[in-house]
């Protein structure tokens, strides 16, 4: 098994739950992301979501759009993601998934992306604008290198979609709370418990819930029926508060650890 996949079992068998933050490569730098990464597996964190940041974000809303934005005057490109990925290695093996559009990984080329990101330590990719009858030959290639394929679900998909990303997705499947755009949400849709047992009975694997998720009660409310809790927007939000300030990663991470609350989901890896 990769590192997902025991990361999963670890929690089985803790009767535990997953927390998978988000963040922007390279916002406010590639400097701070990597603090922010070894920061954000001390809080607590049990995969990272790993975002490239590209021009045209239409999966995201206004805060990790300003995010890419930031990240993207720095003149980076997925190459300098992977290399981040590799250093962070030497510090940490939390899982790091690359959270992405399909548009910079053609540029870079799939069939390198998939080797290099390989030896460089990734565990899995999430394109948001591929999906799975449109992604074989890419699944194809990550499989070929021992990488999950993530895909996204969402509540308005359909049973005959969830059955087919049933038999494509490895690692988990990433289901997404309410339709729309990324962004922190004052409540969590009930349809994603909704969606989460639906889900369940096509796949066996974890089932991650994201978007709008912003505080320690709704972290609560979807460890509640989920295998974890995916938190973006709340902690980028949180980089963009701080940054220029001392200590930016110790204070993000501090905010992710107060997500958790009490229960320290995915606490002790």
């Amino acid at each position: 098994m990769g590192r997902i996949s025991d990361a999963f079992q670890r929690l089985d068998l803790e009767g535990s739950k997953g927390f998978i933050p988000f963040v922007t490569a390279g916002d406010p730098d590639l400097g701070t992301t990597l603090e922010l990464i070894i920061q954000l597996d001390k809080a607590g964190a049990t995969i990272i979501e790993l975002g490239v940041p590209f021009s045209d974000p239409m999966a995201d809303g206004p805060v990790i759009q300003r995010a890419s934005e930031r990240a993207l005057k720095h003149n980076f490109g997925v190459g300098e993601v992977l290399k981040l990925v590799s250093t962070a290695r030497e510090k940490t093996d939390i899982p790091i998934v690359l959270f992405t559009y399909f548009n910079p990984l053609l540029q870079f080329g799939l069939d390198r992306l998939a080797r290099t990101a390989k030896q460089v330590g990734v565990d899995g990719v999430l394109v948001t604008d591929l999906t799975p009858e449109e992604g074989e030959d890419f699944a194809a290639e990550l499989r070929a290198n021992d990488l999950d394929m993530i895909f996204l679900v969402a509540p308005t998909s359909t049973d005959e979609r969830l059955r087919l990303v049933s038999q494509r997705a490895t690692g988990f499947i990433y289901a997404i709370s309410r339709a729309g755009v990324t962004g922190a949400r004052s409540n969590v849709s009930e349809e994603a418990e909704k969606l989460v047992t639906r889900i369940r009975r096509f796949s066996d694997l974890p089932v991650a819930v994201g978007f709008g998720i912003s505080n320690p009660q709704q972290v609560a409310e979807v460890q509640r029926y989920a295998d974890a809790v995916v938190v973006g927007s709340a902690i980028v939000a949180e980089i963009e508060r701080v940054s220029g300030t001392a200590n930016v990663a110790e204070q993000v991470g501090l905010f992710a650890s107060n997500l958790l609350g009490e229960s320290r989901i995915g606490h002790g890896r």
